[in-house]
Formats: structure tokens, sequence, C-alpha cells
């Protein structure tokens, strides 16, 4: 039925055909306005404080383990502190971790040289052996991040930012037959751009994290899958949300999920259901990467690729119970809190990359005890060194056996 209104030429609609999904896909949300809760457990995690160094420090192994003579002067890399992102000089990076990497004079000019330590050398050995033996599974995450993408395709600049949180080498893209070996393609994009392309078979179902989550709780198939797929939810302590936003949450909890897997062309993007697959999103991204966080600035290039909206690092603050804002060394990294709380309940998958990249915590923390003991003259005690161990062991047992046990019991509710 058609009329008009008194406005002069507006013709309105009383009646028409609406779309079933836009009957849910209302947008009664509240906004969140929240003071940021610091919690303790992530922030004494050093897998997660010290990932700003760890990052130039592998870098910096990389480069020295591939010269054939294992060693490099100064002079090769002190102009590289911005490409390697070290704030200062590069030689007084390399001095701050002697257990990485060992000073000496070179054969010409006096020069200060670089070299692996043995301890170094022999977790750089282990590093390639893990990716090796364990080189499809990582390869995958990889692929899963392609099929999360728009088009199923990402710019090389893009891919080649994702690899470090990935896992993957540093020098991937440049190996075709690694390529090749991954089920990838070189595709050519816009504006004379190239990227990176994946094949998958229609009858292959690619399942999210959350929906894994949901099938290990009700022992079902994907076909008995529901579509309303909670977040398991971690609340920090002391963090308490006002009871009209606890009111939405549960609402929103109800709301029908729609996997990073699958078309969303249909959705409002000012509706909760939006919402809902944006934080859906990005937990799946999380999911996928090496200690389950990153830096938040460094996924805004994901924005397009992946449909988010352009203020889509709101959620993490609109989500305090699934994600925690990790504020260190004048950054923010964001971390997946299921990853580290929900123990066995989850069915995130321990990354094979992970208790590589603790054993490089671990030399960093002994670089500062052994730069401790030269400032004070005195020399590093056998039984502090294994402390040291004991105390990284700890650690890495706690990260994913829970920081909570009360929390399991949160997920299972």
């Amino acid at each position: 039925m058609l009329f008009f209104s008194r406005k002069q030429g507006q013709l309105l609609v009383r009646f028409r055909k609406i779309p079933a999904f836009s009957c849910t896909q209302r947008s009664n949300y509240v906004d969140v306005k929240m003071k940021w809760k610091k919690d303790s457990s992530f922030d004494s995690l050093d897998i997660l404080t010290k990932g700003k160094d760890l990052r130039p420090l592998v870098s910096l192994k990389n480069i020295i383990a591939r010269e054939s003579e294992g060693c490099i002067p100064i002079s090769a890399v002190s102009k590289r502190g911005r490409e390697l992102e070290i704030s200062g000089r590069v030689a007084s990076f390399l001095r701050r971790y002697p257990a990485v990497f060992q000073e000496f004079t070179g054969p010409k000019y006096n020069l200060p040289w670089f070299k692996l330590t043995e301890e170094a050398a022999e977790l750089d050995r282990e590093e390639r052996d893990v990716y090796e033996t364990r080189r499809m599974e990582i390869v995958d995450r990889l692929r899963r991040l392609i099929l999360m993408s728009r088009e199923r395709r990402l710019p090389l600049r893009i891919v080649q930012g994702m690899l470090w949180y990935l896992g993957l080498p540093e020098d991937f893209l440049r190996k075709p037959e690694e390529i090749s070996k991954g089920c990838f393609q070189i595709a050519e994009l816009e504006d004379e751009e190239q990227g990176l392309t994946t094949i998958i078979d229609r009858d292959e179902p690619v399942l999210s994290a959350l929906q894994r989550n949901q099938m290990k709780k009700l022992n079902g198939t994907v076909d008995s899958l529901p579509s309303a797929i909670p977040f398991p939810l971690f609340p920090s302590k002391g963090l308490r949300l006002k009871q009209k936003i606890e009111h939405w949450l549960e609402e929103f909890q109800k709301l029908p999920y729609v996997s990073p897997y699958e078309d969303f062309s249909h959705l409002d993007p000012s509706s909760d259901i939006s919402e809902k697959r944006v934080a859906g999103v990005l937990h799946e991204l999380l999911s996928l990467f090496v200690d389950n966080s990153a830096e938040r600035r460094r996924l805004l290039c994901l924005r397009k690729q992946l449909g988010l909206p352009q203020k889509f690092h709101e959620a993490f603050e609109r989500h305090p119970h699934v994600f925690y804002l990790l504020l260190k060394n004048k950054t923010c990294f964001v971390v997946l809190k299921e990853a580290y709380y929900a123990r066995s309940a989850t069915t995130i998958v321990k990354h094979p990359m992970l208790e590589v990249r603790k054993k490089y915590v671990r030399l960093m923390n002994k670089s500062e005890a052994i730069l401790r003991s030269r400032r004070s003259r005195k020399p590093l005690a056998d039984d502090a060194e294994e402390s040291l161990d004991a105390a990284v062991d700890s650690e890495s047992k706690e990260d994913y056996d829970g920081l909570d046990e009360g929390m399991e019991e949160s997920l299972q509710s």
C-alpha cells in the first residue's frame, strides 16, 4: 500500500516485504564507556610483556644466522634500526642481550662484531626443526587468515606483516616453493598489486574456534550447531559492568553467530549481529597467532580485507570479558583471554612455535641477570640460573593450563 505524506513530494511505503534476517538485526546496543582495568595475571607474563623487543631480537638473530660465517660487523645492521623497529642504537640493543648475542673485536679496524651464543644458535636450529616438522600446521593458519578475507585473497604486503604473528619465517614469501607447497597462488590485484590466494574444497567445512568449542561442549556435529553461539566470558577480578550493559550482554550472547568464514554482505553494519560478527572475527584472528596476542595498531591493516568497520578496535574495549588490553612500553597489545584462561575447555590449539618463543624470552631474562651481575661485579651463580629456568618453566605451564582454576567453570556454565 502506498500513500503520500503531508510533506510535499514524499512517497512512503506502508507495507513492503521485509527480509527475514532484518527481524533479528536490531540495534539496541548500549554505548559501553568503561575504565580500563589492569589485570596482573596478564601483566606478569613475560611472553606478552616482552613481545615488543622479542620481534627485533629474533630478526637480528635471523640476520646473523643467515651469514655463512655466523657473525656480522655492527656496520651491517647499525643503520637498520627503523626497519627493525628498534628505538635507540642497534649496538645498544644487541649488548642488552648478552645471552643471545656475543660481542667480539673484528679482524679489521677494531670494529665490534656480533655472533650468536651457543644457546641462541641451538635455539635457532630448534626453531627451524619445529617449522620443518610441523610446517603444514603452521602454514594452515595463514590459509585460514586468507579464507577470512572478503575475496579470499590478501595483498602480499599485508601477508608479510602477519608472518611474525602466524609463526612463519620472515622469508616465506621470497621462496616460491614454500608458497606452492602451502596450496597458495600469487594473484594479481588492483593497482598492479600482487596478492596471495588459496584454494579450498567447497565440501570442506571451515569451522571457527567458537564453533569447535560449541561442538565439543554439546558433543555434537556440524549439522547440530545452533545458530546462536555465545562467547566464553572471562571477567577480570574487580571488573564490574553496569546493569544495563550486563542486560545487553545477555541478549548479545543469544544473537545468531556469523562465522568469520561466512558471507556477511546481508548484515546491517549498525546491528548487534554485525557487532557480534566483528567480535567473532577478532576472536578467530587472535586464536591463529602464536601467543594469541598482537599489537593493536598492527591489526588496522586488516580492516578492509576482513570487512571490519572503521572503528573496529573499539570492540576490544566493549568486550572486556573476551579481550584484554595490555598497555606496555608505550604501546597497546590485545590479548585473547580464552587462550589463557579456558584450560582444557577450549579447542584453541597451542601454536607449535610458542614454546620456542618462550625459550627466547628465557634468554632475554637471563641477559638481564647477566647484566645485573656485571654491574654488581658478582658472577652469575649456578643456583640463580637454575631458579631462572624454573621460573620460566613454571610460567610456560601456567600460561595455557590456566591462570585461574575458577575460570573453567565459567566456560562450562
